[in-house]
């Protein structure tokens, strides 16, 4: 059974042992996904498989409430995005972390679903623990990877609303999608940036890209072959990492001698 900290009092708080315990804060985004996916996605699979992986973690993994909002503004524009700024989302989550030093924990970890929050939950978690001591912890589900054997179709133009972000959610909240919807979107990356080039969207010399460079349907990726049964794989996958990842960190020491 997942352990959510907001529903327990001050004193069941306080009476939790510390030295092992693990505060995960899950963060997503509500921001566009094309017209077939919903506003909450990013939040929600963070939400989903932050608390799956907890289940399967066991004991000492507590769940903090989600936060909804990211940093959203390369989709800002379209209809139901709503970000908050770099220097807002930063301040929140050096406050989040503080809060979660002054109750006494030592281990905290943000299980993030929206891709463009990472370098800010880099800064953010370094910040935290050079404020508090806390060992901290930025995970983001779409690095987990997918299992072996699947076969993406837009693997060379996908990083939104596309193939593996609608399997996914047709796995966890399928009223919510409307597959009739799907349309495939920035199919013409791959020739904007070349196998064989040095420039990428997202790798070692990214791009500071906007969803208006790359799409005209807020997709960038071909979402009209997605099954629930290849998201049930995925978020499988996922869960299992970050469950396994979850007791390492509830172990995890420095060794400095």
């Amino acid at each position: 059974m997942t352990r959510l900290l907001n529903r327990l009092s001050t004193v069941d708080i306080a009476a939790i042992g510390k030295e092992n315990a693990l505060v995960v804060q899950p963060i997503g985004a509500v921001e566009q996904h094309g017209p077939h996916l919903p506003v909450m996605t990013d939040a929600f699979v963070a939400e989903r498989v932050a608390a799956l992986a907890a289940d399967v973690a066991g004991d000492g993994v507590w769940l903090l409430p989600p936060l909804h909002y990211g940093k959203s503004t390369e989709h800002l524009g379209w209809a139901g995005t709503m970000s908050l700024s770099s220097e807002t989302l930063l301040a929140v989550l050096r406050d989040v972390g503080r809060s979660v030093a002054a109750s006494g924990f030592t281990r905290f970890a943000f299980v993030n679903g929206h891709g463009g929050n990472p370098a800010l939950l880099d800064v953010a978690a370094r910040d935290i623990r050079t404020d508090t001591g806390l060992l901290v912890f930025p995970v983001t589900t779409g690095r987990l990877g997918v299992p072996a054997g699947i076969d993406l179709p837009d693997t060379e133009f996908s990083i939104h609303g596309g193939y593996v972000e609608t399997s996914v959610m047709l796995h966890l909240a399928p009223d919510a999608v409307r597959l009739d919807r799907a349309e495939a979107g920035g199919v013409h990356l791959p020739a904007l940036y070349p196998a064989t080039g040095e420039l990428s969207l997202e790798g070692p010399l990214p791009t500071a890209w906007l969803s208006d460079d790359l799409t005209t349907n807020g997709v960038i990726g071909d979402p009209r072959s997605a099954t629930a049964e290849t998201g049930k794989e995925i978020v499988g996958h996922w869960a299992s990492r970050l469950a396994t990842a979850y007791r390492q960190m509830t172990e995890f020491a420095f060794r400095t001698a």
